[in-house]
């Protein structure tokens, strides 16, 4: 009997096993790749897109930045990475994004104007997102001063997220792609791009619901009809109260 086991761990191969073949641009397994969908070429676009990501996000499987940054020309989408901004990785360089009279940080504080009336004629503009949860949006703008001097906007009609495998908090709440491409469309006044450049999500949540996956409602939904299956902490709770969500909860 030792021996037989022996002679079984001996046969096992030392080399890895053989891995599903994947994508190069968007690195995931090529049965459930969503590059087809992405514009081609990708969209020329005025604005520019920084989006400072806490690491959390990055060890996402779903992700949407990165379609973001496949969908639009190069240099068109920057993320950046960390918990405070600017910092030791990235000073140099987001420090004269920060600096810039151009720079915009869609963000829902008090002082906060509506996206649309922001004077598209006086652009190009750089818009900063910040890429996390709730929670974790509002930690990297509490740690990051140089967030307070900008100019801060918001968006006013959202409508619902179509991430729709994914449980958003409210229904106000976008992902990262859907609120990068709403505000697009927005300051470059192409109503088109957001379907245009959300389409590779509409692909992946298509894919995933054929192969068994469940349309998620937002747990404010569930919790207006009565189908929420747990109790609300603090925190929802809070969340729900304050129904202006900055429409980046993902990602």
């Amino acid at each position: 009997m030792e021996d037989d086991a022996w002679l079984d761990l001996v046969g096992i191969s030392a080399d890895p096993p053989n891995r599903r073949d994947k994508c190069e641009k968007c690195k995931r397994p090529v049965v459930v790749c969503w590059c087809p969908a992405l514009p081609h070429p990708p969209e020329a676009v005025a604005s520019q897109i920084v989006i400072l990501q806490h690491p959390a996000e990055e060890k996402r499987s779903l992700r949407t930045a990165l379609m973001l940054q496949l969908g639009l020309e190069p240099g068109k989408c920057v993320v950046y990475k960390g918990k405070r901004f600017p910092n030791h990785r990235n000073h140099a360089d987001l420090q004269r994004i920060l600096d810039s009279p151009q720079t915009l940080l869609l963000y829902p504080s008090r002082d906060s104007v509506p996206l649309e009336e922001v004077d598209h004629n006086a652009g190009p503009y750089t818009l900063v997102l910040i890429d996390g949860t709730w929670p974790q949006a509002k930690a990297i703008y509490a740690s990051s001063p140089a967030l307070h001097r900008l100019r801060q906007v918001k968006l006013i009609a959202v409508g619902i997220s179509d991430y729709i495998i994914r449980t958003q908090p409210t229904e106000g709440c976008l992902s990262t792609l859907e609120t990068a491409a709403q505000c697009l469309a927005v300051l470059e006044s192409r109503p088109e791009l957001r379907q245009t450049l959300v389409r590779p999500l509409h692909t992946l949540c298509k894919y995933q619901l054929d192969n068994g996956a469940v349309e998620h409602q937002s747990k404010e939904f569930l919790l207006k009809n009565n189908q929420y299956p747990k109790p609300i902490g603090k925190r929802l709770s809070r969340l729900l109260r304050n129904t202006a969500c900055d429409g980046n909860e993902e990602t």
